[in-house]
């Protein structure tokens, strides 16, 4: 079996994709195929003996669409990244020249109705065909750049597979048809000094319609495609991670490589402040290594000889060598970012109600449309009456309303949820959130604040607690360790003087000892303690209370006796607690997903009230634990803010990045909360679900609309009662239904998420 991406143009929603993926399947030799809405990417796995990727491309343009291969490696991955600003680029210039033109078109149209100067060569009967031929000029614009809707709108509908794209075909193709032989009609009665028949049909030009629904759907395509272009950036963001160049010991010296061509075995040099390029193993030095970037722990790791280094983590101080033991593909990063892929491209697209809906809606309004015409024809009525009659069914069904149902409610709810500071970056992350009933939160940066803190400050029974916090900030000053810089940070909070620090030491991984004025003072961890001979007495005890409640507790003493404990915690944030009350109150579970050990995470646990925590995970392990939670039917939700929470955020149903985290993390998301508050994740759950409420009513009325009125189109009340339905009308009746469905979309701007 055989593994092959390609790139899939011209998908536009989730029956796109659907039909794609249905036509692939369906091939010989082909066992597997997963077609990606937001990139635009189908993944196919096939027996190379039976189908070649030429057939399966051909496939794909039978369907309706175009593919092509692409590639798998890092340039290619840019070039994908190159491939979606070009999409975006395109859906902008469309949306301009759309937006201009329509706005000509109305004024034209309907400025003589407002008041507005409109030149005198279009006004009156008898330059009704001047009118009519400026609007339809006005028009070509826009049905030009908006070809495709047509091109796979129609090659759809005919492959009985139709989607939105034939909604919008059918709908502004039946004005401009009707518009075309209205402008006929004009032309006739002008030329026959048919009055009469003339103003008639100057009344019946609906170009300003099509236009206005090509317009507005492409501005939303457009935004749509800017918000998809931010998973490429997430991927290209994580390749750039890591650092390009390395120094290696190569014949006793120090040199200068690509990452690119490191080898298994090379020793490698890592300074300071540098980023770590490959996995390994440390074999001189020692120091402490930054790993929030992969684990989300906020404490750099103290590392030794014998301990493994981690790719894309930073050296924060020290100086050490570490031999490559994984390079390439094989790294912790590489792994990562194939992570992020797999569980963006596994990510099945949300089927639209109103795809749904115009699977059977446009078949049926269209065989309705050619019956009636038909019919009236066998009956005998002249073919004017039979044509207008047909045409009228297409006009009232036009499904402006039915496709502006879903885009305007979102429209609507993304700008009520940035007031909110709540950033949704795709129509199908609000939709899907509606229906989360499991929300996994990280701990560190999300839960808590990010960053320790001093928390304790617990004297013996000689110094004060200002007293003890000088001697330690002072002690602690010269140390680069995180802890400590919590500790001095305090100390100049409290606008501590610091004293002069003489003789200083730094035993790694244990501790630090110098001396302020004539005495020696020590401070460290229990075992740093214990090789002092210092008798901790109580405090010990104490201690292990704090540790308990997930504090880091150091330890001060001078020669002869303990002096008091410092305890240092990355604190949880005062929005914390609430927040994951009012999930709770909405029938949400909540779990807990950390890399830190399980003795702090369960005394969050705990504090917080949380049912669940899984402690002691890896990037890796956070994602299967999501998709664990899948397999069990559970709709997930999983909020993160750090690079190793992306394949995790990827691979949830709704991704939900905090403002303050890294940008990939905000890049992998469906939505990003901005004010850094986990209030707004039930605020979030809560417009998802008043949105998908307001969708729903607006599809019914869309539906109900054209429902009423496609009997009247079609004449059947006219044997009886004379009435049909004039193609103007039926123009009113369909905007009516697009007023009432914006109307009722408005109505989301109300929405109070404490209500």
């Amino acid at each position: 079996m055989k593994k092959e991406k390609f790139s899939v143009v011209g998908m536009t929603c989730s029956s796109c994709s659907a039909a794609v993926e249905r036509a692939v399947g369906h091939m010989d030799g082909v066992s597997s195929v997963n077609v990606n809405l937001l990139s635009n990417n189908m993944t196919v796995e096939y027996d190379d003996s039976l189908v070649e990727p030429s057939a399966i491309m051909s496939t794909v343009n039978d369907a309706g669409y175009s593919a092509s291969l692409a590639g798998s490696d890092a340039p290619a991955k840019t070039n994908e990244v190159s491939q979606v600003e070009d999409e975006i680029n395109e859906m902008k210039h469309r949306a301009i020249v759309s937006m201009v033109f329509m706005v000509l078109l109305m004024y034209v149209a309907m400025g003589h109705m407002v008041g507005l100067p409109v030149p005198s060569f279009l006004l009156g009967v008898e330059n009704a065909a001047a009118m009519a031929l400026v609007q339809f000029l006005l028009t070509l614009p826009v049905i030009y750049v908006n070809r495709r809707y047509y091109q796979t709108g129609f090659k759809t509908l005919w492959r009985r597979s139709p989607n939105m794209d034939s909604l919008i075909a059918v709908g502004s193709g039946a004005a401009i048809v009707y518009g075309v032989f209205a402008m006929f009609r004009i032309g006739w009665g002008l030329g026959h000094g048919d009055l009469d028949l003339v103003m008639r049909y100057s009344h019946d030009l609906y170009f300003e319609s099509a236009a206005m629904i090509l317009a507005l759907i492409t501005l939303g395509k457009f935004l749509e495609a800017r918000s998809k272009g931010r998973t490429s950036d997430a991927i290209a963001k994580l390749i750039g991670l890591a650092p390009k160049v390395a120094t290696v010991i190569r014949n006793d010296m120090e040199v200068e490589v690509a990452v690119a061509d490191l080898v298994e075995g090379d020793i490698i040099v890592i300074k300071p402040g540098q980023s770590i390029p490959v996995d390994g193993v440390i074999v001189d030095g020692s120091s402490a290594v930054d790993e929030s970037a992969l684990t989300g722990e906020s404490i750099p790791v103290a590392k030794r000889v014998g301990d493994k280094v981690i790719s894309a983590t930073i050296n924060k101080s020290g100086a050490f060598r570490f031999k490559a033991t994984r390079i390439g593909d094989d790294t912790t990063l590489a792994q990562i970012i194939r992570l992020v892929e797999e569980a963006s491209s596994s990510k099945a697209p949300i089927a639209k109600l109103a795809d749904k809906i115009s699977g059977i809606f446009v078949p049926v309004v269209i065989s309705i449309a050619i019956t009636a015409f038909v019919v009236w024809l066998l009956l005998g009525y002249p073919f004017e009456f039979a044509l207008t009659i047909g045409i009228a069914v297409l006009v009232i069904s036009c499904p402006c309303a039915l496709g502006l149902a879903t885009p305007v409610a979102i429209m609507v709810s993304t700008g009520q949820g940035a007031l909110h500071g709540i950033l949704i970056k795709s129509a199908e992350s609000l939709e899907t959130a509606h229906s989360v009933d499991t929300v996994v939160l990280d701990k560190t940066g999300t839960i808590t604040e990010g960053k320790p803190q001093v928390t304790d400050v617990i004297t013996g029974s000689t110094l004060s607690e200002a007293e003890l916090l000088t001697i330690a900030a002072s002690l602690e000053k010269s140390s680069e360790h995180p802890l400590a810089e919590a500790i001095v940070t305090k100390g100049m909070e409290e606008e501590v003087h610091f004293k002069q620090v003489t003789d200083f030491l730094a035993a790694p991984g244990k501790g630090v000892q110098g001396k302020i004025g004539e005495k020696d003072y020590l401070a460290g961890n229990l075992s740093f303690m214990h090789d002092n001979k210092i008798d901790l007495g109580q405090l010990e005890s104490q201690a292990d209370d704090l540790a308990e409640q997930g504090k880091t507790p150091m330890y001060f003493a001078n020669t002869t006796e303990v002096l008091g404990i410092i305890a240092v915690a990355d604190v949880i944030k005062p929005s914390s607690k609430p927040a994951i009350q009012r999930l709770k109150n909405l029938g949400v579970d909540v779990v807990m997903l950390t890399g830190d050990n399980k003795r702090t995470a369960e005394a969050i646990r705990r504090e917080l009230g949380i049912e669940r925590v899984i402690a002691e995970v890896l990037p890796e392990d956070k994602e299967r634990e999501i998709r664990t939670l899948q397999e069990q039917g559970k709709t997930v939700a999983m909020v993160g803010d750090g690079v190793n929470d992306a394949p995790a955020l990827a691979r949830a149903d709704v991704g939900i990045a905090i403002g303050a985290g890294t940008d990939v993390a905000i890049e992998s998301a469906d939505i990003v909360l901005m004010k850094d508050d986990l209030n707004d994740v039930p605020t979030t759950i809560k417009l998802s679900k008043a949105t998908l409420r307001n969708i729903k009513q607006n599809l019914f009325w869309a539906f109900f609309y054209n429902a009423l009125g496609i009997p009247l189109a079609a004449g059947l009340l006219y044997p009886f009662y004379g009435w049909r339905l004039n193609p103007m009308y039926a123009a009113a009746a369909m905007s009516l239904s697009s007023i009432f469905v914006v109307s009722n979309a408005l109505r989301l701007r109300r929405f109070n998420p404490e209500r």
